[in-house]
């Protein structure tokens, strides 16, 4: 009833979970994920036990292989059970039980798995896999797995249509304040272009909580930090003892964008922002 990857960053530091499914809210049931740890799909009649249980073994070593194999041979229902698992080196892992519904089946790799299940065909893994293995290694874990989504939905998808998709990331520290280590968890959980919805997510997601990239700011000198100085003033906030990048962090807090603060600079991203609001 759905298609996932699970995958490794090609650093090693992420893990996480890309689904789609013509399924209610999906990505509340069949992602997983432990930073430093691995990360697991659980679909086609979801056996959810295997969330908890499969990241416990990785947790103590064992490899994927180990866990699929472990997990589904204390389960009396996995001939309709599919799993996709990756830890910490090496290829991925998945199980399509003899009993899920056609087209099933997966595609492993050096830090991936994809599965799935009621799909168009095989065409379907085949593009997620092509897709995850041509974008570019040092991209964000989370755009890598929406790629393939993206290219797994643009092949056919779910046969029975589109209903939910999700993202889920993690790393060690690199969640929210450096606070979580999660970093990304989004779902779309009912929408008819679900995937689609789901790039939008991250395209906010990203502005919001991606730092920014050292290269590409701005120093707030000149006629640029006049400049950012009238219109903070413009929607009232106006620089106090702490000078221009109070007022600015005062703005960008209300704004969601405090995450890309950095003293004495400002974000392309957030000067557009700022304009924007300004008018």
């Amino acid at each position: 009833m759905t298609f996932s990857i699970v995958a490794r960053s090609a650093d090693g530091s992420a893990f996480g979970v890309a689904v789609a499914s013509k399924f209610l809210a999906v990505g509340a049931m069949v992602p997983a994920a432990q930073a430093g740890v691995g990360a697991i799909a659980t679909q086609s009649y979801a056996n959810l036990a295997y969330r908890p249980q499969g990241l416990a073994l990785l947790a103590t070593g064992v490899d994927a292989a180990g866990v699929v194999a472990g997990l589904t041979a204390a389960d009396p229902g996995r001939a309709q059970r599919q799993l996709g698992v990756v830890g910490l080196t090496g290829d991925g892992a998945s199980f399509t039980g003899a009993g899920c519904h056609p087209w099933a089946g997966g595609v492993t790799g050096d830090g991936f798995a994809i599965q799935g299940n009621i799909l168009a065909g095989p065409q379907v893994v085949d593009r997620m896999r092509e897709a995850f293995l041509a974008s570019d290694p040092q991209a964000p874990l989370a755009r890598r797995l929406h790629a393939a989504l993206l290219a797994g939905d643009r092949a056919g998808g779910d046969r029975r249509g589109r209903q939910s998709a999700s993202v889920l990331v993690v790393a060690k520290g690199q969640g929210y304040g450096g606070t979580s280590d999660v970093v990304a968890d989004l779902r779309v959980d009912d929408h008819p272009d679900p995937v689609a919805e789901l790039g939008r997510l991250l395209d906010l997601h990203s502005l919001y909580f991606d730092k920014p990239d050292p290269a590409a700011l701005l120093p707030l000198t000149g006629e640029l930090a006049e400049e950012v100085a009238a219109r903070l003033a413009d929607l009232g906030h106006r620089p106090g003892p702490g000078g221009l990048d109070d007022a600015l962090a005062d703005w960008a807090g209300i704004e969601n964008l405090e995450e890309r603060m950095v003293p004495g600079h400002i974000d392309p991203l957030v000067l557009a922002h700022l304009r924007a609001q300004s008018g």
